[in-house]
Parts: C-alpha cells; structure tokens; sequence
C-alpha cells in the first residue's frame, strides 16, 4: 500500500512584501481631441437611397402589370 504525505498545518514563512509596479510614462495632463464627422451624406448614402427607390418603384411597375389582369393589390 502506498505511504500518504500528511500537510503541514502550519503557517507559511512570511512572504516578501510586494512592490509598487511601474506608473504610466504618458504626462498625467493628455487630452484627446473628439473629431466629430460632419453632416453630409456620402456616397454609400446615395447608393442606399438609390436603392430604396428602384426597388419601390419595381415594386408598383409589377402591381401595375399585374393589375392589367385583375390581380393587383393598388391598381
């Protein structure tokens, strides 16, 4: 059979006393600039309202042809 280790319950040595680490070598007083964009639009923008368009219009240009046959939602 295998020998078992007892622990020893007593308390560690005294443990070396802990240092301050090294600071930030940035200057305390750094200030950041916040740049705001400005309003315009710019092109992905456009792309997006251009998008929307065509596809509004595609979509009533089909209801118009469909209505020809009786079947449209508006027309």
């Amino acid at each position: 059979m295998a020998k078992t280790r007892t622990r020893n319950t007593a308390a560690p040595a005294a443990a070396p006393a802990r240092t301050a680490r090294a600071k930030s070598k940035k200057p305390a007083g750094t200030e950041l600039e916040v740049l705001e964009e400005e309003g315009g639009g710019n092109i992905d923008t456009g792309i997006v309202i251009m998008t929307t368009v065509l596809l509004v219009t595609a979509f009533f240009l089909f209801d118009q042809m469909r209505g020809m046959y009786g079947e449209g939602l508006f027309l």
